[in-house]
């Protein structure tokens, strides 16, 4: 079941005067988003590892007309929590407040037996897949709670939610992102206009997913685009009541 109202509809410009940092925003489900939020009148900041594909989703907004995106070029598998502190006190000095963070950013890992897994690949998509959000969202926390509505979603993942076999350290990590959600929502959800939820995408047609799944015909499911609008809705002041909950953005 959809968390959507009925007949609920994105409208045009609904995220104005909102800016919403996205990271890895250069691909997939997190190019979407920022793609999204832009054409619906957000300024967004633009996190990845990849400045190249940064640029190209930068140049897209500018010639969609929309307003003048950030470029963050960031290895989240290497940043320190010094860096990200660091980050945030730079963004404060240019923008009042952050209206939304959209943890996007994740990698696989290799698909098998936790008995075969590397110790160094576990803890690298640790760091990436939990640790940078944790620390990324704990930086940016002063700058939310200067936002009227602030929306903070992490993406999260069917085997995030039930355990499945040879997902390793890929479901652990979401599992932990479920659990990160939960205790940020219920500590900020009486004491502060910040919401904190979780969306599982399903399968989409992304390269995390080609990948995960060889030979499944890519066009088996939807784009990232189809589904913008459960991302749309979650940054947008409609969704104001909804805290601490896992969402799906497919059935």
């Amino acid at each position: 079941m959809t968390f959507l109202p009925d007949q609920w509809r994105p409208q045009p410009n609904m995220l104005a005067e909102k800016t919403l940092l996205i990271t890895g925003a250069g691909d997939g489900i997190g190019k979407a988003a920022a793609l999204s939020f832009a054409r619906h009148g957000a300024e967004v900041l633009l996190l990845g590892r990849t400045e190249a594909k940064l640029e190209a989703v930068y140049d897209t907004i500018i010639a969609e007309g929309g307003a003048v995106p950030g470029i963050i070029p960031t290895d989240l598998a290497k940043v320190s929590h010094d860096d990200l502190i660091a980050l945030a006190g730079e963004l404060a000095n240019s923008i009042p407040k952050l209206d939304g963070l959209l943890h996007n950013a994740s990698i696989l890992g290799d698909r098998k037996p936790l008995a075969q897994t590397s110790a160094a690949l576990w803890h690298q998509i640790m760091q990436v897949n939990v640790n940078a959000a944790f620390m990324l969202t704990q930086a940016l926390l002063p700058m939310l709670e200067q936002a009227p509505l602030a929306s903070v979603v992490f993406t999260s993942s069917g085997v995030g939610r039930q355990g499945r076999a040879f997902w390793g350290g890929y479901a652990v990590s979401k599992f932990a992102t479920e659990g990160l959600m939960q205790v940020l929502a219920d500590e900020l959800g009486e004491t502060s206009n910040i919401r904190v939820n979780s969306l599982n995408p399903g399968a989409v047609n992304t390269a995390m997913r080609r990948t995960a799944y060889p030979a499944e015909p890519p066009q088996t499911n939807p784009s990232p685009e189809a589904l913008m609008q459960h991302w749309l809705f979650l940054m947008s002041d409609d969704s104001r009541n909804i805290n601490g909950e896992a969402l799906s953005a497919q059935s």
